[in-house]
């Protein structure tokens, strides 16, 4: 199985960033994405949908360890058709972090781009 990987969007606190071109949707069964070192809890996905049909995000429950509320199961967001935009996220780590430290994600389609936009921190 082919995995694409993601990369995050920094968003900027107090300021704004440019849309990002996001990275078009492969589809499982044969495909998935994953998106390393993740920080599920700062993390948002961007998902749109150009074709005639909804499609199903779907965020990967996690492995246990660490994933501790991995048994609620994989998270699972239909994006309505024809440009349709979803915005997916904060995560839970406890439900959705691998125990390499990363995320999947799976797509019913490939009519469509998924960005990971990463929620700036102010400290």
């Amino acid at each position: 199985m082919a995995t694409t990987q993601l990369t995050y969007t920094n968003l900027v606190p107090n300021g704004g960033i440019a849309q990002p071109a996001g990275t078009t949707l492969v589809a499982a069964p044969t495909n998935d994405m994953q998106l390393a070192n993740a920080r599920p809890e700062l993390t948002v996905l961007r998902v749109t949908n150009t074709g005639g049909s909804p499609l199903t995000l779907t965020v990967k429950a996690g492995d246990y360890p660490p994933a501790l509320a991995a048994g609620q199961g994989d998270l699972a967001v239909t994006v309505a058709a024809d440009t349709g935009v979803q915005l997916i996220g904060p995560f839970e780590s406890g439900r959705v972090i691998q125990a390499d430290g990363s995320m999947r994600i799976e797509s019913s389609a490939t009519t469509g781009t998924i960005a990971a936009l990463k929620i700036a921190r102010n400290t």
